[in-house]
């Protein structure tokens, strides 16, 4: 009897591994399969990060941040770049706020509205592109700047134009 039993408990016990190892492989397997397509997916964002940064490297190719000669040339000058790219950007804005037309758009705006500038590029340490709306009219300037001996910015308006209406 005692033989029987241990008869049982032995086919049960293997019956009991021959589950867990057909389990854990299923799961062993299930595992890899998924590793795998991680892995693919890993590799597809890497490539398209890379493309990406090929694109904004592209892109960003006209920019003073970016243009170590435009740099150097202000930094001959005794100027601290990461200050005056932000002062040049600020007073440009500020002549949004003189009274009456915009000093560097040449068009009137419509319905007493104003010719404002909205977002400034600065391309290098000589020319600035800048886009300007009244809300219903918008276009585009290619302005040229310089810093004086006296720190002061002096603005020229190289090249403008308007979109047309719809």
């Amino acid at each position: 009897m005692t033989k029987k039993i241990f008869m049982y408990l032995f086919v049960f016990a293997m019956l009991l591994v021959l589950f867990q190892y057909v389990n854990a492989k299923r799961v062993f397997e299930d595992m890899n399969n998924k590793l795998g397509k991680q892995k693919a997916q890993v590799e597809k964002y890497k490539d398209s990060v890379l493309v990406l940064n090929t694109e904004i490297s592209n892109l960003s190719y006209f920019n003073l941040e970016r243009n170590e000669d435009a740099l150097s040339y202000f930094e001959r000058d005794g100027f601290n770049v990461e200050e005056l790219i932000p002062f040049i950007k600020d007073e440009l804005y500020a002549l949004n706020e003189v009274k009456g037309e915009h000093p560097l758009i040449p068009y009137a705006s419509s319905e007493g509205r104003r010719m404002l500038i909205n977002k400034v590029k600065m391309l290098n340490h000589k020319w600035i592109i800048a886009d300007f709306s009244d809300g219903e009219f918008w276009g585009e300037l290619f302005i040229t700047y310089r810093v004086t001996e006296e720190k002061e910015l002096k603005f020229n308006l190289v090249e403008s134009f308007l979109y047309p209406l719809p």
